[in-house]
């Protein structure tokens, strides 16, 4: 069974958290040489293994953002590749996998493999895509949205059938798969665990009702309640088990033990982005992280947390914008805030 499909009531027991390992891609290894990055990125998922984190994710992504530029975005699937072989205890997932970057059978396939490397502890996290910039640039064109979506929605058969059957014949509008074989299967019994990300109303979501054992949209407490009710009337017109899914959510986390501190972490995010970004496109970034759940001091990101738990999030996956430079941050939220919601 994989985790999460237990009883409502013991989703409800506690809070479970993710952490965002830095992959470059919101230009968090900026300043980091080249030969570091990897150690880097290996030290401190070694030290989410040891630690109260859940799982570890990373982007799927190949241009930085908020633009594209010369900075360092390492690939979503060799580093959960490599993840797997450095720690042993955390789950692995990807928020979120973009479907139409790989041929689905092949994705199938390397996930597989990648779960077989871990001991069974892989989690696919996946979406139909957005930047545009990056599908053009990468030669994927950019497809309307509903077409976008019928690949997520033919590619997640597709896998779940690789994962169970480990053969696959299909036919589709968008793929075409002729006898495919993954073997060997995932570890993890009845394949690997999906993610539906995002919170498209009419589609996503419907997609997430039937498939997902997780969704992942709105973290503030009105998105993420309207789109909880969405997801109960979907799941409602297709037959399945709104209970049995777990509504997760990601958080950008600056935290300080005051606000003035906050603040100051604020002001360091900034400045180490103005050099990439300029001041316009920085001072944007800062203030689109002022006032959100976990910006604040440990008593009032438990506090917003608590709210949002009480509506049903109960998988935060955190991400902190400094964690390569400094893990102050990280140590005062295992401390204060996951104890906290770890009832």
């Amino acid at each position: 069974m994989p985790i999460g499909s237990g009883t409502t009531l013991g989703r409800m027991a506690t809070m479970r958290f993710g952490l965002f390992i830095p992959q470059g891609w919101r230009l968090d290894l900026a300043g980091i040489d080249p030969v570091a990055q990897w150690p880097t990125m290996k030290r401190l998922a070694q030290r989410a293994d040891a630690g109260p984190w859940e799982s570890i994710w990373v982007y799927d992504h190949f241009h930085t953002v908020p633009e594209p530029t010369d900075e360092a975005t390492h690939e979503a699937w060799s580093l959960m590749s490599a993840f797997g072989a450095v720690t042993d205890r955390v789950r692995l997932g990807q928020m979120c996998t973009c479907m139409a970057y790989r041929n689905p059978m092949y994705l199938a396939k390397v996930a597989a493999t990648t779960d077989i490397i871990s001991g069974g502890r892989v989690e696919m996290g996946i979406g139909a895509g957005w930047y545009e910039h990056e599908w053009r640039a990468y030669g994927y064109g950019f497809p309307a949205a509903p077409e976008r979506l019928r690949m997520l929605d033919e590619g997640v058969q597709i896998m779940r059938e690789a994962w169970t059957a480990g053969k696959v014949t299909f036919s589709g509008r968008q793929y075409e798969i002729d006898g495919a074989i993954c073997r060997p299967l995932p570890l993890q019994p009845g394949g690997i665990p999906l993610w539906i990300a995002g919170g498209g109303e009419k589609v996503t979501l419907k997609i997430a009702a039937k498939y997902a054992s997780y969704t992942n949209f709105d973290g503030t407490l009105t998105g993420f309640t309207h789109k909880s009710a969405l997801l109960r009337d979907h799941c409602s017109a297709v037959g399945t088990d709104f209970e049995a899914i777990t509504r997760s959510s990601n958080y950008n986390v600056v935290i300080g033990a005051s606000e003035s501190e906050v603040e100051d972490r604020l002001r360091q995010l900034r400045e180490r982005a103005v050099p990439r970004i300029g001041e316009a496109r920085a001072d944007t970034l800062a203030d689109s992280l002022r006032g959100m759940p976990a910006f604040g001091t440990p008593e009032q990101v438990i506090e917003n947390l608590l709210a949002l738990k009480a509506a049903g999030m109960t998988y935060a996956i955190t991400y902190f914008a400094e964690a390569a430079y400094d893990t102050s941050g990280i140590e005062m939220f295992e401390k204060e805030v996951i104890p906290a919601l770890s009832d």
